[in-house]
């Protein structure tokens, strides 16, 4: 079984997407055994809650300082002993100690068709904004693992979504969820329990 963990910062839309899908049988041979938030918040985690999947709060405000908050992220990622660490919305630059320790392990899904509109500085609405003053016809999302780079590691899955005339970011950004986040997630999940995309093994400390 591939054990999967979430970190997820907001309303965990792609959580419950997740949720859906394993429910479904739509994951094969993988479980949500963890939801990590940064925000206590997170209606994330009471969607984690109401389909009786553990959740937990790890929030930097709780912290003297960034070292410790990281220490404590990487202590709850490790407590649950995941093969795969999904980024479904998680608002927190992944510590390096916890890419090194999941290398090739860790996914995120990202809502553009990378490389457009992607890296430092595009997150959320911001993306759709700049799509939109860009012109283009057509966006979309991707699933990529994650390296130490800002959506730079290797992509798994891409799906395109038409630009309408007229489209406000909200607009966008609602069907971009809709017709391919939520759709190429699980999928992405379910490939690597298959083993057609292969994981990494982390590196020792």
């Amino acid at each position: 079984m591939l054990r999967v963990l979430v970190c997820v910062s907001g309303g965990g839309t792609n959580l419950q997407a997740i949720i859906d899908a394993e429910k479904a049988g739509e994951l094969g041979d993988a479980k949500i055994v963890r939801v990590i938030s940064n925000n206590p918040n997170a209606f994330a985690l009471e969607r984690a809650r109401n389909a009786g999947i553990e959740g937990v709060c790890v929030s930097p405000k709780t912290f003297e300082n960034r070292e410790d908050f990281h220490k404590a992220l990487l202590k709850a990622i490790n407590e649950a002993t995941p093969d795969l660490i999904v980024l479904a919305g998680f608002l927190v630059v992944v510590p390096e100690e916890v890419i090194k320790a999941y290398r090739n392990r860790i996914i995120n899904i990202h809502p553009s068709l990378i490389p457009s509109f992607c890296g430092t500085g595009y997150y959320g609405l911001k993306v759709h904004e700049a799509a939109l003053a860009r012109g283009v016809k057509v966006s979309g999302a991707t699933v990529h693992f994650v390296d130490e780079g800002t959506d730079t590691g290797p992509i798994i899955l891409q799906k395109a979504v038409e630009v309408k005339e007229g489209d406000t970011p909200k607009e966008l950004q609602q069907r971009i969820m809709e017709e391919a986040e939520w759709v190429i997630m699980p999928r992405a999940i379910r490939l690597i329990a298959e083993g057609k995309v292969p994981l990494g093994e982390g590196e020792k400390a």
